[in-house]
């Protein structure tokens, strides 16, 4: 038996004192509405109506359960207004993952303005800096920011940008030892490299090729906030992610050096379950990833 409709044919009939008023207002049979309280009330186990030629009325059974019924079909329609409120206006908690250094420099002096278009969001930020794969849906993460090439079937996989990986340095540094014109110059450049590996940095030529130089200098950081900080300090020229220094740059408080070797970086994607019905919440947060990840 379908219980929903039982129940809902039971109320109206309760409501309208009769099976052929009850039948109108649902555009069902009057026979379809007789055997669907028949086979309730043998379910149940129980008779809900009185029933004489004259009138229908109900049982005292058939009262408490109409109560309850009526109780029941209201929640069920305060949920169903709640779902929809949800896409119409985005409300309720989002759980986001992102690299620690996208997250303090390009995503959290932003949220304000998103949270000024929707402030019926909670946004519950997680920051992760590990190479190793996230399980968004064992960890329970309705979004994820991942730097490189993923792969994986259960996921959307959105590109927000292939910012450039630039060579920066802060201007008091470039107007004490002087701009490297190009890549070769950095030999004569303290550089501040970000791995304990062969610090090897790329570049590319007028003619696509590319330019591999070996950079060296007195610090080794492997914190991408750190790195920044370094630069900003006029500790050296560093090289990394553009959304790593764009404040800074937009600022005037670092100077991107040797631009027209620029090499593309590492594309940086969002990720989402690969669910038809995305949560307009969810939706929303992703579109605004989207306008603050692109390059100016």
């Amino acid at each position: 038996m379908n219980k929903f409709l039982a129940i809902t044919v039971f109320t109206r009939v309760a409501e309208n004192g009769g099976f052929t008023a009850a039948a109108r207002k649902l555009g069902m049979s009057v026979s379809a509405v007789t055997k669907t309280v028949a086979r309730l009330e043998d379910e149940l186990g129980t008779q809900l109506f009185h029933r004489t030629t004259r009138q229908l009325s109900t049982t005292d059974y058939g009262q408490e359960f109409y109560e309850r019924c009526v109780r029941i079909l209201a929640d069920l329609e305060d949920a169903e207004l709640e779902l929809q409120r949800g896409q119409v206006a985005p409300r309720g908690r989002i759980r986001v993952v992102v690299p620690l250094s996208f997250g303090r420099v390009t995503l959290v002096p932003e949220l304000p303005a998103f949270f000024e278009q929707h402030p019926d969001v909670i946004v519950d930020l997680s920051f992760s800096d590990s190479n190793r794969p996230i399980d968004m849906i064992r960890d329970g993460y309705d979004v994820a920011v991942r730097t490189g090439h993923i792969s994986d079937s259960r996921l959307v996989t959105r590109l927000l940008t292939r910012s450039p990986q630039v060579t920066v340095a802060a201007p008091p540094y470039l107007k004490k030892y002087g701009v490297p014109q190009a890549p070769d110059d950095l030999a004569n450049h303290n550089c501040v490299v970000g791995s304990r590996i062969t610090p090897d940095w790329h570049f590319v030529d007028a003619k696509g090729e590319e330019i591999t130089v070996t950079v060296q200098g007195n610090s080794i950081i492997d914190s991408g906030d750190a790195l920044r900080e370094a630069a900003v300090a006029g500790l050296g020229i560093v090289q990394g992610t553009w959304w790593l220094f764009r404040k800074d740059l937009e600022r005037g408080s670092l100077q991107s050096v040797l631009t027209d070797y620029t090499i593309e970086g590492a594309p940086i994607s969002v990720l989402y379950a690969a669910n038809r019905h995305l949560p307009q919440k969810v939706r929303v947060f992703i579109d605004f990833l989207i306008a603050i990840t692109k390059t100016k």
